[in-house]
């Protein structure tokens, strides 16, 4: 079993950048050959993918995010970001990473609270 750890939350005024972390607890090699995602739930909303990256380092964004977000892996570390930036009040939602390899597994990591204040 893998665990997913998220760091980075927290409250953010607009217009803000903080940067998400996702550290996976084990198995360096599950993680390198996983799809990885970060997903968000705002209140009373489904769960939408935010972006992903793939083993080789495609990315792909919900058009919501793009050219604000970015998404980045460190294989070495275990670990995939999220770099936000220019927030608006309406990227407040409960973030979650994901760690996906089909067939295979999927992993969610407990989600951390990002809530922007106008």
């Amino acid at each position: 079993q893998v665990q997913l750890v998220e760091s980075g939350g927290g409250l953010v005024q607009s217009g803000g950048s903080p940067s998400l972390s996702c550290e996976a607890s084990r198995s360096r090699f599950m993680f390198s050959i996983a799809t990885l995602g970060w997903y968000r739930q705002a209140p009373g909303k489904s769960r939408e993918l935010v972006a992903a990256i793939t083993r080789e380092g495609s990315t792909n964004y919900a058009e919501y995010v793009k050219g604000r977000f970015t998404i980045s892996r460190d294989n070495a570390k275990n670990t995939v970001y999220l770099q936000m930036n220019s927030l608006k009040p309406e990227d407040t939602a409960v973030y979650y990473c994901n760690m996906w390899r089909s067939n295979l597994y999927d992993y969610w990591g407990q989600g951390t609270q990002v809530t922007v204040s106008s």
